[in-house]
């Protein structure tokens, strides 16, 4: 085992190394501290993740990359201080608000806007930075984003930097955001939502950190099935589509008539652990069970999330209808590391439901609105 003193001296040398500009010693300690995390003990580790989120909070963005990456997986390895999680969340969110300066920057000039994995396009997208920010001011920062050098020459580098770093800088809080209690805590989470949308079509890892944001814990519906007039409380957690809904609300809800479940052949155990925490893409895919609606008449749609469908009297409602056509996908679940939870709370009572069956719409028709 390594010892909790060796591991934060392989911080100290993080350290001394930035200090004296050497990037060969700063990632020669940061590959042996990713390879000394995997021996050590857990309090080890956590007391290790605590000094770099002192270094994380400061350090460049193109220089400290990695090392966020390494920071988000050592959480594997021991319980995550209380220092990491607003640091990655700072820092990711200001990557991204950057990013988008340097979108709407560079744009300008009337040129595509680079591949934010080549970095081969990182010199001829600061010639392009350059050129416009000696000229006329370009585009403005959000409101409480960090400000940017005024030197043309310096700015253009911050720019680049957040450009060509984001996903990296984004990627740790993606990961630690599949958990649970890391959505459920998350700090300064509007702004870091408002950072996502203001990306998610030009950084991939901005993207999916969106999807997260959105995610429900802990959120109650009403599902209600027309063939049979039935209807249930079921509380989901930790869905990232409505595909993963759709299977898990078949396997959880289809099952014996006689103890008031609904009739039909559930999804195989292959597909239920697709949507759960098994392999992603079960041989033969998924197939639907419903038609999924809305208390409004609309079709949800598998490719949208539980945060879409709309309230009635102040709770989400799902109506199952049999399917309008044979549907079949291949993954089981957008997140792979992100678990799902469905309970089953309550059937509800034959006069409540048929009261919830009474003021939710018909089910548009195939290729009609909703």
């Amino acid at each position: 085992m390594t010892s909790g003193n060796a591991l934060l001296g392989i911080c100290a040398d993080i350290e001394d190394a930035l200090a004296a500009g050497s990037q060969q010693r700063f990632e020669a300690a940061t590959r042996s501290l990713g390879a000394a995390t995997l021996e050590a003990a857990p309090d080890d580790v956590r007391d290790a993740m605590a000094r770099l989120a002192g270094i994380l909070a400061t350090i460049r963005f193109s220089r400290g990359a990695e090392l966020a990456r390494l920071a988000g997986a050592m959480t594997n390895h021991g319980p995550m201080p209380g220092e990491l999680l607003p640091v990655l969340v700072r820092r990711a969110t200001e990557v991204m608000e950057i990013a988008d300066r340097f979108a709407a920057t560079i744009g300008t000039d009337g040129e595509s806007l680079p591949s934010p994995e080549d970095p081969e396009l990182v010199q001829p997208a600061m010639s392009r930075l350059r050129g416009i920010l000696a000229g006329p001011p370009g585009a403005t920062l959000p409101p409480g984003a960090p400000d940017l050098p005024a030197d043309p020459d310096a700015a253009a580098l911050a720019l680049a930097e957040a450009w060509f770093t984001g996903n990296a800088w984004v990627q740790p809080v993606l990961f630690l955001s599949q958990r649970k209690d890391v959505r459920a805590g998350l700090p300064g989470r509007d702004r870091l939502l408002a950072a996502t949308e203001a990306v998610a079509r030009q950084l991939n890892a901005a993207h999916w950190l969106h999807g997260l944001l959105l995610v429900l814990d802990d959120e109650p519906l009403v599902v209600l099935h027309r063939p049979t007039g039935r209807g249930y409380r079921v509380t989901i957690s930790g869905l990232g589509d409505n595909f993963q809904l759709h299977t898990l609300l078949a396997a959880h809800l289809i099952g014996e008539e006689s103890r008031g479940m609904i009739p039909g052949k559930p999804p195989t155990p292959a597909e239920i652990a697709a949507a759960s925490d098994g392999d992603l893409t079960p041989p033969g895919g998924i197939k639907g069970n419903f038609n999924l609606a809305d208390a409004y008449g609309a079709w949800i749609w598998n490719e949208g999330r539980p945060a879409d469908i709309p309230r009635l009297d102040g709770s989400r409602v799902v109506v199952l209808d049999p399917p309008a056509y044979v549907r079949t996908w291949n993954a089981g679940r957008a997140y792979p590391l992100m678990r799902p939870g469905v309970t089953v709370d309550e059937i509800l009572p034959e006069a409540e439901a048929a009261r919830w069956l009474s003021v939710v719409k018909p089910a548009a028709r195939l290729g009609t609105p909703g």
